[in-house]
């Protein structure tokens, strides 16, 4: 599907790659970012983009912002912690707001949906994992969530005559990112710059891309890929450690730490410790990550440190 001159909805558009993706996209066609701007904030999108305040939890705010003249939703609303503190709101909200979507999308005869899953959908997988492994055994309900989702669209794609693509992200980092691990560490060092608290052992390895990446691959795949359920993972070739992200980040801030450990071969319960996705059939479809995960990561913390300096 050509992203050219179409009429476009993002829901959950003012978060870290929904802002981004909808600056990518407005130079060439017309863009609604649908958000309840609980974590997104509207100084993160481009003039260009129309944002309407929705909860996508809510059938008739869902209405509003997806009509019949719309050519394409990318679905991004969704609870993304994943060490939420209120599981079970986030399994039932989240496929709350993905069926609600789809529900419509049907009615108003809308039938191209980009969504955004995880590769927390795989659990505790062989690396690097590609998208056909199966089992799927996810450890947490972050990830029991977004395979629920994908259940959900895989119905639409073959029973309701939709063209779904489905994205399986390793970790993305950029600007505008709060509560994970670089802008963690960021913000424990501007309060501590001697002493940094380090979850688990510090051995966690998992792929990291910068969101620029994310977005221009999200965007090449939905040009390029033409099955009714289309699944791709998007990552990097590489891995970083968590103890690799703290030297990166000290290294930008110019300080030398001492690391505190709290133990153990994951951060918190549901926490997958290592993971590498395969990326062949991206790299088939004719794109690849030019960064390498210390790279992503590196220009991530270039970035957050600046931001995040000038709130504190």
């Amino acid at each position: 599907m050509r992203l050219r001159d179409r009429d476009i909805v993002i829901t959950g558009g003012a978060g870290l790659i929904g802002s981004h993706l909808a600056g990518a996209l407005v130079p060439e066609n017309r863009v609604v970012v649908a958000d309840d701007l609980s974590k997104g904030s509207e100084a993160y999108l481009p003039d260009a983009a129309e944002l309407v305040r929705a909860d996508m939890t809510d059938p008739d705010d869902v209405a509003d912002v997806i009509t019949a003249d719309v050519d394409v939703v990318f679905h991004l609303a969704a609870y993304t912690d994943t060490n939420f503190d209120r599981p079970r709101q986030l399994f039932e909200e989240n496929a709350a707001m993905t069926y609600n979507v789809l529900e419509r999308m049907d009615a108003v005869g809308v039938s191209k949906l980009a969504f955004t899953s995880s590769s927390t959908v795989y659990g505790e997988a062989p690396r690097p994992t590609p998208e056909d492994y199966a089992p799927l055994e996810p450890i947490s309900v972050y990830g029991a969530a977004k395979l629920a989702d994908e259940a959900l669209l895989s119905t639409y794609a073959h029973s309701h005559d939709m063209t779904v693509w489905c994205f399986r992200f390793a970790n993305i980092v950029g600007p505008h990112q709060r509560g994970t691990v670089i802008p963690d560490f960021i913000e424990k060092l501007v309060a501590d710059p001697d002493t940094l608290e380090i979850l688990g052992d510090g051995r966690q390895e998992k792929s990291y891309l910068h969101v620029e990446e994310c977005v221009d691959a999200i965007r090449h795949v939905v040009e390029h890929a033409t099955d009714d359920l289309n699944i791709y993972n998007l990552g990097t070739r590489t891995t970083t450690s968590v103890t690799r992200i703290a030297d990166i980040v000290a290294e930008r801030m110019g300080l030398d730490p001492t690391y505190e450990f709290t133990g153990g071969d994951r951060g918190w319960t549901g926490d997958v410790p290592k993971m590498r996705l395969s990326i062949e059939k991206l790299s088939a479809l004719g794109w690849e990550p030019d960064r390498s995960s210390d790279e992503a990561v590196r220009r991530a913390a270039d970035q957050l440190v600046g931001e995040i300096s000038e709130e504190t």
